[in-house]
């Protein structure tokens, strides 16, 4: 027998330089096949509980697989120029959907497990002369056999891969867009999204420095327990999350704190946080609405609320912003009786002094005190917080007009 080259590929012709000894060592390790074949099949049933576990189909291409693996050691040990071997015609042999049904681990192990039985049947089957140049061919084979199975698994990576993408960027979009529907929820439970969490939309810029960030949001995500879809979208890079401990409004934006490298410069603005992800296109409405206005507030943390910017998106044109400021401060101020409504506007007339406040309303400053500790308890905002203010003096502006 030749000693194989280090450097060089090894082949059955390196092995038995002589077509004539090659070719005899071949027709008798060919006669052996079918009892290989039966013994792999055997030991697979004994050695892998999850071979047994399969249906009569997938078992079938696996037994034409494993079939295949060894006529294809005998075709790799012959090496005849006319007839090449390739080791992705191993697995070729039965249809892609299996590489989607069979695991790689468990392909591992069919393939171990066949290398492994047909050195133990060489050692029983072949003749004694041939059994040193045979068990030397079977571990240079198995090299090639494996890296057929990693270029198969690696092709069937990148399809999914890439469709996956599409689908997700699909679910993305009908959020945006305000489609979405049960179809939609079907499609992102493709992806993995888990239901029955609080959702929320995410919007900010797409860094101009970097590639497409979408796999790198994913991981970081991942690593915190949350489920994400992502997708960008123009220079938008849009983000819809939920996850279990996300159950108010600060939880997540603290989230997108942790995420905020991979979105461009600019505020990052959390839309309001919904029940499941058919009402997900409100949160958005709201994300995108904030991303727009934000620019009107540049001195906000990089991580926003969208409802931190109220004022801004009424300003800007946001229905939705104005209806929420009349509905949601003016009118339970109205409500609230105890002249609240009266005490803010003087209050914010008076530039914040609560003694002129009492003397324009003819009480005294600590009954002021506690309509202004009402007010807050009344709307969520503070007359003594100057940005407070400024929401508190659009909402009743808005709030008389509507």
């Amino acid at each position: 027998m030749a000693t194989p080259d280090r450097g060089s590929a090894v082949t059955g012709r390196v092995l038995v330089p002589s077509d004539r000894t090659r070719a005899g060592i071949v027709k008798r390790l060919g006669q052996a096949t079918a009892k290989m074949t039966t013994a792999t099949l055997a030991a697979m049933e004994e050695r892998h509980p999850w071979f047994s576990d399969l249906d009569a189909e997938h078992r079938s291409w696996i037994t034409v697989v494993a079939r295949s693996g060894i006529d294809g050691f005998v075709q790799w040990f012959a090496d005849d120029p006319e007839n090449p071997f390739d080791p992705l015609t191993v697995f070729n042999v039965a249809p892609r959907a299996l590489a989607r049904n069979i695991t790689l681990h468990q392909t591992v192990d069919l393939v171990r497990t066949t290398i492994d039985v047909v050195e133990e049947q060489i050692a029983l089957l072949a003749a004694r002369g041939d059994r040193p140049v045979l068990e030397t061919a079977i571990v240079h084979y198995s090299r090639e056999v494996a890296f057929g199975a990693a270029e198969v698994y690696a092709q069937a990576a990148e399809v999914r891969g890439a469709w996956d993408a599409r689908l997700e960027a699909l679910v993305v979009d009908s959020i945006m867009r305000a489609e979405a529907d049960e179809a939609m929820v079907s499609r992102a439970s493709t992806l993995g999204w888990t239901s029955g969490q609080k959702v929320f939309v995410a919007v900010g810029h797409v860094s101009s420095e970097a590639g497409d960030p979408t796999q790198a949001v994913r991981h970081r995500a991942g690593k915190l327990g949350v489920d994400v879809l992502t997708a960008i979208q123009g220079d938008r890079l849009v983000l819809v999350a939920s996850s279990p401990g996300i159950t108010e409004e600060h939880a997540a934006v603290g989230l997108v704190d942790q995420l905020q490298d991979f979105f461009g410069p600019g505020h990052i603005v959390v839309g309001e946080l919904v029940d499941d992800l058919v009402e997900a296109p409100r949160s958005a409405r709201s994300a995108s609405s904030g991303l727009k206005a934000s620019r009107a507030w540049p001195e906000g943390a990089r991580a926003l609320a969208a409802a931190e910017l109220l004022p801004e998106r009424a300003l800007s044109g946001d229905g939705h912003a104005r209806r929420m400021l009349a509905n949601d401060i003016y009118l339970p101020l109205q409500a609230a009786g105890g002249d609240l409504l009266e005490t803010v506007v003087a209050f914010l007339d008076h530039s914040g002094s609560v003694e002129a406040t009492g003397r324009a309303l003819y009480v005294h400053a600590n009954t002021v005190r506690y309509r202004l500790k009402r007010i807050q308890d009344v709307t969520g905002y503070s007359p003594t917080d100057a940005r407070d203010a400024y929401a508190l003096r659009l909402a009743i502006t808005l709030g008389r007009l509507l």
